[in-house]
């Protein structure tokens, strides 16, 4: 046979960022493939209500609410899950933030607050679980990236330096980890209906806008990105190693 599984029945995933938007819907995506998943954030009726949607599929969910740019609550929270389910096998990194502001305005503090929510975050848990996974010589991470990290969009400087610094943090891992059947892989969105863009799209005028770079001519549905996570996350993509898939309608693409 040549088609690999897509299944992730028996594995563990950790998702940060899970209570709202993408996190929320790649959680309960790995659980309809059959992975039980730890829900990670610092919002816990949000975490209560994506966990609510994982047991509704029969499968096992674990809060723990935790600020994931604290060294010592990811460790926490890492160690937590594994007290409780005996290994991670899928780390998704997908906690993140943006503030709109132009380059000249943007406050050092503003700066810090997204460094640390973006790419501090994702690399303590990629460094806490990968320390995991090499001790057992297997696991999957998946990183959410962004268009902004490739290509250049206005008002977010900070936050498209975190998202460019993800697709190299990406790459090198992949490099290092490679040896001990560790895949590291990421996805870049393009818009997508979520909280933090819902003001956005409401803007008719913003949405022109998109749309005009967009060859699909259409915002992104949250349930045309768990596809690609679940493919990363199974034995499906085992050979693919350091590489950015981005799901943006064809945004990334367009020419003249």
């Amino acid at each position: 046979m040549y088609l690999p599984s897509f299944s992730l029945e028996g594995k563990t995933v950790i998702v940060t960022g899970a209570g709202r938007g993408i996190g929320r819907a790649i959680a309960i995506g790995m659980a309809e493939a059959g992975a039980d998943v730890g829900v990670i954030a610092r919002t816990e009726a949000d975490l209560q209500s994506t966990a609510a949607e994982i047991e509704k599929l029969g499968q096992k969910s674990y809060i723990v609410k935790a600020d994931v740019t604290k060294r010592e609550q990811v460790k926490s929270a890492i160690e937590q899950i594994i007290n409780e389910t005996g290994s991670i096998d899928i780390l998704v990194n997908n906690a993140g933030m943006n503030i709109r502001s132009k380059a000249l305005d943007v406050t050092d503090e503003e700066w810090q607050q997204i460094m640390d929510t973006n790419l501090k975050s994702a690399f303590m848990f990629s460094q806490e679980v990968g320390r995991h996974m090499k001790e057992k010589k297997a696991g999957k991470i998946i990183t959410i990236t962004s268009v902004g990290g490739h290509v250049a969009l206005r008002t977010g400087v900070a936050y498209a330096a975190t998202k460019a610094a993800l697709i190299q943090m990406t790459k090198v891992l992949a490099l290092e980890w490679g040896k001990y059947n560790i895949n590291v892989n990421a996805i870049g969105p393009w818009y997508f209906k979520t909280p933090l863009t819902e003001k956005l799209l409401q803007d008719k005028e913003y949405v022109k806008d998109i749309l005009a770079v967009t060859p699909m001519k259409r915002v992104g549905e949250l349930e045309e990105l768990v596809g690609p996570a679940v493919f990363l996350a199974s034995e499906a993509s085992k050979y693919m190693n350091g590489q950015t898939i981005f799901v943006d309608g064809g945004m990334t693409i367009q020419g003249f």
